[in-house]
C-alpha cells in the first residue's frame, strides 16, 4: 500500500472539449454543481500530500477547493503536456506516487482511489481503474515512473504504461467520461 499522505493528486482539467461544443464543459451544471467539481467533492476527504489541478480555458475554480492550479497554455499539445505539468508540480512535494484523475469523470469514487492505493506496491507501481475491458483513470503511478510521465507527448500520454499496469475493476458507471452533451444528458436521465 502507498499511503495517501505520500501521494499527490493530479486532476486534469485542461482538455479542449471539442466534442462538447462552445461551452465550458466543466462548469455545466450536473446534479446541482458544476460537472468538474463532482470528482473534487468525491475525493476531498482523502488526505493527499498535495492536490494539483491542471487547467486551460475553464472558469472552474479549483484553487478555492484547495488545489494548486497549473495552467496549460497549449492544450492543443495534447494530454501528455498536461500530464507533464501536473507531475512537475507534484514532484515539488516529493510524493511516493501520483494519482491522475480527470475532471470530466463525475462518478469516480473515493473507494476506487483507495483501492488503487491499497494495491500499489512501491515505487514501480502502476495501478489503473478498469471497466473490465479498458484500463483508464483514475490511475496511480509510483515515483519510478515519474521520468516516463515527464517525457509524455501528444494525446497518447501514459497509455502504454497504463496498459502494462495492474487493473482494478470498478463498476462501469463509476468510470463514465463525459465527452459530449449527449453523454451528459444520458447520465442525467439514465
Amino acid at each position: 500500500m502507498i499511503a495517501p499522505e505520500r501521494t499527490a493528486l493530479i486532476l486534469l482539467a485542461a482538455g479542449r472539449s471539442l466534442r462538447f461544443g462552445d461551452v465550458d464543459k466543466l462548469t455545466v451544471p450536473y446534479l446541482g454543481r458544476p460537472l468538474g467539481l463532482h470528482v473534487v467533492v468525491a475525493l476531498e476527504a482523502i488526505p493527499f500530500c498535495s492536490r494539483i489541478g491542471v487547467v486551460a480555458g475553464t472558469a472552474l475554480d479549483l484553487a478555492s477547493c484547495g488545489y494548486s492550479v497549473v495552467t496549460n497554455d497549449d492544450p492543443a499539445a495534447g494530454l501528455g503536456r498536461s500530464l507533464r505539468l501536473g507531475v512537475e508540480a507534484a514532484a515539488q512535494h516529493d510524493p511516493d506516487a501520483v494519482v491522475i484523475a480527470l475532471a470530466d469523470m463525475p462518478r469516480v469514487t473515493a473507494t476506487q482511489v483507495y483501492r488503487l492505493l491499497d494495491d500499489a506496491r512501491g515505487d514501480e507501481a502502476i495501478v489503473a481503474s478498469s471497466d473490465g475491458v479498458i484500463p483508464r483513470p483514475p490511475v496511480l503511478f509510483g515515483r519510478a515512473h515519474f521520468p516516463a510521465l515527464l517525457a509524455a507527448r501528444g494525446d497518447v500520454g501514459a497509455r502504454d504504461l497504463v496498459r502494462r499496469g495492474h487493473h482494478i475493476v470498478a463498476p462501469p458507471a463509476e468510470l463514465i467520461d463525459i465527452d459530449t452533451p449527449e453523454d451528459l444528458a444520458k447520465l442525467a436521465h439514465g
